[in-house]
């Protein structure tokens, strides 16, 4: 049975109606929102990125409070990351509700993302609460895609999330959480889980771009 619909639309938005499965993330059928595409206006003031401007203010501040305990764990630096983690899913939240997409909102989500895991890690290690081979591996990951993000955009093309990198997302947020309030045992086999399919992710995005190049050179 089809989810009801939350509302109709507004004949100056465009896109699909606004069920529950696409209210929160499950459905993303269709193309993505025009707003978000390569040569859109940024559109820095909406709602949503109100939501990506504040996630991002509060990462250096998760990593003073992180690195200044004891030991890694305490309740305030795990809220701030938790916080922080969260809101990527309430910006989208309120980018459908709202229909303010942007580009510049494409663009820093998974920049913040990636930003976080990286602190994550940098925690992690520092405390030593997560093997560090694994945090070894999924910081060379991060900072590969970055790289290959940047590398695709400067040819016009985007790297979009696929569903092996939208699951990655859970776990290794998982991971550094539980193991930031002590339960290290379920925070490691979070990582594992997480890595595994973050890996899979960037396989299938180097393929996708490399294919999308494939298309784009001249016969």
């Amino acid at each position: 049975m089809a989810d009801p619909p939350l509302g109709s639309e507004d004949p100056a938005r465009t896109g699909p109606r606004l069920t529950l499965r696409r209210l929160f993330g499950l459905d993303r059928s269709g193309p993505p929102p025009p707003q978000t595409q390569s040569g859109a206006p940024l559109r820095p003031w909406t709602v949503p990125n109100a939501i990506g401007f504040l996630r991002l203010a509060l990462i250096p501040v998760f990593l003073v409070v992180a690195l200044s305990s004891r030991d890694g764990t305490g309740a305030l630096g795990a809220t701030l990351f938790a916080v922080i983690g969260w809101g990527d899913y309430a910006d989208g939240i309120a980018a459908r509700i709202t229909r303010q997409y942007s580009r510049l909102g494409a663009l820093m989500d998974p920049v913040t993302d990636r930003l976080l895991v990286i602190c994550g890690v940098v925690v992690t290690w520092r405390f030593d609460l997560l093997p560090r081979w694994a945090l070894a591996v999924l910081a060379a990951r991060e900072l590969a895609m970055l790289a290959l993000g940047r590398y695709a955009l400067a040819r016009g093309r985007e790297l979009r999330i696929n569903w092996p990198g939208r699951l990655a997302v859970a776990p290794l947020m998982g991971s550094f959480f539980f193991a930031m309030v002590g339960l290290g045992d379920f925070a490691e086999v979070l990582l594992y889980v997480g890595l595994a399919l973050a890996l899979l992710a960037s396989v299938l995005y180097v393929r996708s771009d490399v294919r999308a190049a494939g298309a784009e050179a001249p016969s």
